[in-house]
């Protein structure tokens, strides 16, 4: 039995709230446990330079962990000073919201995505991505609705979750106590379709096997399915066809 009572494959409490920031396009607060992250699209159609003049569009993601997020006080990062961890995570959370997005259907428009960290206990980067993808479809809503683009941009659902082996068991949705301690860390994105998007693996210490690994992902998966279903529900009654 894990601290919090959890069986080993057991996703912590998960809510995703949408609409969350009046001013935003599109915006998600996703509480996964003790692990809280605020997510916003923002609309713009400042494209990266070196996509001037396409026939796309494009999506990034900024990540962001508060001062008081964890126990002790973590200094804010500037833009111009962003920590390794950081950029990162930024960077998988921009990837995996790409694979999931027709990005052709979204020119000429660059959606930036905010995730701010309010509350950490582990699994940050995965919830950030779950929270993430129900606050870009409310911004491709917010476009579609406005026929600021002519079709539904989003091929698949995208979501994300941790496992990891900790003294000799598989777990599934890793608190940081669990993940501080865990001989091998694991964070699996993946479409609903059953695609592997992005699987992030390491051992802490001594290597470890394919059949670790398999199990790893056996039990990950059948966990996404069920952040599917609440990404869904979060979803519900939101326009996916034009205006």
């Amino acid at each position: 039995m894990r601290a919090d009572g959890r069986a080993p494959d057991e996703l912590r409490e998960c809510t995703i709230e949408r609409g969350v920031n009046r001013h935003a396009e599109g915006s998600a607060l996703i509480k996964l446990g003790n692990t809280h992250v605020l997510c916003t699209a923002t609309v713009t159609d400042r494209l990266p330079k070196w996509l001037a003049g396409s026939d796309q569009g494009w999506i990034t993601a900024e990540y962001a962990l508060l001062p008081r997020a964890t126990a002790d006080r973590t200094p804010r990062e500037s833009s111009g000073n962003v920590s390794g961890r950081t950029y990162e995570i930024q960077r998988m959370i921009g990837r995996a919201l790409r694979a999931a997005c027709d990005l052709r259907a979204l020119a000429p428009w660059a959606v930036i995505m905010d995730c701010d960290v309010l509350q950490a206990d582990g699994g940050t980067r995965t919830a950030a991505i779950t929270g993430a993808y129900v606050a870009l479809a409310e911004a491709m809503a917010w476009l579609l609705g406005r026929n600021m683009i002519r079709s539904w941009p989003l091929t698949c659902q995208v979501a994300a979750v941790s496992a990891g082996l900790v003294l000799g068991e598989v777990l599934v949705d890793l608190t940081y106590q669990e993940d501080s301690t865990a001989a091998v860390d694991m964070n699996l994105v993946m479409a609903h379709t059953g695609r592997v998007i992005e699987i992030q693996a390491a051992a802490e210490g001594n290597p470890f096997t394919f059949e670790n690994l398999n199990a790893m992902l056996a039990a990950a998966t059948k966990r996404l399915k069920d952040l599917y279903a609440i990404q869904q529900k979060a979803l519900e009654g939101l326009v996916t066809r034009p205006g």
